[in-house]
């Protein structure tokens, strides 16, 4: 089975019991939490990775580790994960269980790219703009690229609002060419 379906059915079902149980917040903190712990440790992953490491022992691993920090839903969905022997897609999980939980938030993220780096009030106005476009609240990240030469380019999701300098000669190149 493909890794992307076999999160996505994960993270869905654990959407649902912490969305039932009103702990979404708290368990989207927790997994973000355990990734960065996983990604951070390499002593960590090699005992939760390890295909010689029993499940059990695995589980008291983990029971040691986290005791009493984390919340039932997670330390149980852990678990789960472990005995299905799918704890290497525990950070494909957190990131598709934090989509989940932003659309329902109606949480967008968006990436501007602009040719220099932007000034707080622009950042401000730029995200105002972005927020109405998209009837939700956009989260911008932003990036500076000198070979857009101006402008900006916005990619919330698979769209692409392509305002560079860059964009607008290439058009007018392509204006002119069809001219002559």
């Amino acid at each position: 089975m493909l890794k992307g379906a076999v999160s996505g059915r994960y993270a869905e079902a654990l959407y649902e019991i912490a969305a039932a149980a009103g702990t979404v917040d708290q368990v989207e903190a927790e997994l973000k939490a355990i990734t960065q712990i996983i990604a951070g440790s390499p002593e960590f992953q090699k005992v939760l990775f390890h295909p010689r490491i029993t499940a059990a022992e695995k589980k008291d691993f983990l029971k040691g580790l986290f005791e009493g920090k984390l919340s039932v839903t997670t330390e149980n969905f852990l678990f789960l994960l472990v005995d299905k022997q799918r704890e290497a897609f525990i950070s494909d999980i957190t990131a598709v269980f934090t989509e989940l939980a932003n659309r329902a938030r109606h949480v967008v993220k968006a990436e501007v790219t602009s040719a220099v780096e932007l000034n707080k009030d622009e950042k401000k106005k730029l995200g105002d703009v972005l927020n109405k476009l998209t009837d939700s609240k956009v989260e911008t990240a932003f990036a500076v690229d000198p070979a857009l030469l101006g402008g900006v380019v916005v990619r919330i999701g698979d769209r692409v609002i392509d305002g560079s300098l860059r964009a607008r000669l290439a058009t007018m190149r392509e204006h002119l060419r069809q001219i002559s």
